[in-house]
């Protein structure tokens, strides 16, 4: 049960990553500009994207407001 989690977990982040970037560029922000709204470094949001980080539920939250999306829109 546990390996099966986490393979479900690995694929959520591996589409939030692919997702944000493309939501991020599909409304011309550069990641700093976007780090810049969301009030965090430009390296978090890169961390984002290259699945080395990932956000907190209430910074999910937010860039689902900036974006116009809902969380299944944005983890999935």
């Amino acid at each position: 049960m546990k390996n099966i989690m986490l393979a479900s977990r690995t694929k959520i982040e591996i589409k939030f990553a692919d997702n944000l970037r493309k939501l991020r560029k599909n409304q011309g922000l550069s990641q700093k500009e976007l780090a810049d709204i969301v009030g965090v470094d430009q390296r978090t949001v890169s961390a984002w994207e290259t699945k080395t980080a990932e956000p907190s539920l209430d910074m999910l939250a937010h860039l689902c407001e900036i974006f116009g999306e809902t969380f299944d829109g944005l983890l999935g």
